[in-house]
């Protein structure tokens, strides 16, 4: 009988062991795969990740090149470009309900504002994440079987740290003329630390409208700087300089102020 017991706590125990590597080599791409996969369900842009490295005893991962696109309609490349992003989870909570996570570290990402007085990027980003979280809420939690249902697994973030973040504010009634301004640091905690925890769309949304916040009040300090630039632009538009473009920069300014 104990020979019995034995067998099957060594069977048991190679199974754990093979779980654990199996975790740990398909960890990395599975991330990958779940960002590039949930992050264009939330904000209906392109999403691209081009590598991803964690360490399942220490918890400690990189992440490389997140671009996040640009709606339909809008020019530039992109809305958002991260180079570096440095982050710390709890290994015991990626197999639980909850993964817990201590630290993400955005390190100096490029953020465009693009803009045609009408509306902007990050607002229609954004309005598309808050549609995706509205909907998520309505559906079962059943893990593992539909991006939705990853989109929904239990998080919860102590600390997300965006620093030395640059912003390329674009319009284009301007034809498309950009100016960069630093961004402050950006600093959310305690986020998801509740029983309920936070869903990778909450989270989403929280960061982008802290981001929107400051990208309007960083814009509205480049106005200055676009209407220096306005006489250039002329040339190529071939608009009065009093007229055409003075007024729009004259209701960018109003734009952000009514932002602010």
């Amino acid at each position: 009988m104990k020979k019995w017991i034995i067998r099957i706590a060594v069977v048991l125990g190679v199974l754990v062991i093979v779980a654990i590597i199996a975790v740990a080599l398909f960890l990395d791409s599975g991330i990958k795969k779940g960002v590039e996969t949930v992050g264009p369900m939330l904000t209906k842009v392109q999403v691209k990740l081009d590598s991803v490295s964690l360490s399942l005893l220490s918890g400690s991962g990189k992440m490389k090149g997140l671009m996040v696109g640009n709606p339909e309609g809008y020019k530039t490349p992109a809305a958002i470009n991260v180079g570096t992003a440095e982050l710390a989870i709890q290994p015991s909570s990626i197999l639980g309900d909850k993964v817990i996570i201590k630290n993400i570290n955005v390190q100096a990402p490029e953020i465009t504002y693009e803009t045609d007085l009408k509306g902007n990027n990050l607002s229609k980003i954004l309005a598309n994440v808050q549609a995706a979280s509205g909907g998520a809420e309505s559906k079962p939690n059943t893990p593992g079987k539909t991006p939705e249902a990853k989109a929904s697994r239990k998080l919860q973030v102590d600390n997300f740290l965006i620093s030395g973040a640059k912003l390329n504010v674009s319009v284009s009634v301007l034809g498309g003329k950009s100016v960069t301004v630093p961004l402050p640091e950006i600093h959310l905690t305690a986020l998801g630390q509740g029983p309920e925890g936070i869903t990778a769309a909450e989270l989403t949304k929280r960061v982008l409208q802290e981001i929107e916040k400051v990208a309007v009040q960083a814009a509205g300090t480049a106005v200055t700087d676009l209407q220096k630039q306005a006489l250039d632009i002329t040339k190529g538009l071939q608009l009065n300089a009093t007229g055409g473009v003075d007024k729009a920069t004259k209701n960018l300014g109003d734009l952000f102020k009514k932002k602010q």
